[in-house]
């Protein structure tokens, strides 16, 4: 009887570390997400970054390109 007793509390034991570790599992695969989709975040506006960079300087190299045209086309049309 006291071996029946001992066995259902290392059981009982048992389940309830079980329970609680499948909890904890639970939560570190919820904050493991988390982690992963602020990553993905942060890459994605890194990358939002660099296009917004890539268009204005290529903008400022069409600005540019066209000053120097302007001003070819003004120093040949000055020429007597």
């Amino acid at each position: 009887m006291v071996q029946a007793k001992l066995l259902m509390a290392v059981v009982l034991g048992a389940l309830t570390f079980g329970a609680g570790c499948h909890r904890n599992t639970r939560e570190s695969a919820k904050d493991d997400a988390e982690r992963a989709a602020d990553k993905v975040g942060d890459t994605a506006e890194e990358a939002g970054d660099k296009a917004k960079d890539t268009a204005e300087d290529a903008a400022d190299q069409a600005g540019d390109a066209a000053e120097e045209a302007g001003d070819k086309i003004e120093d040949a049309t000055d020429k007597p």
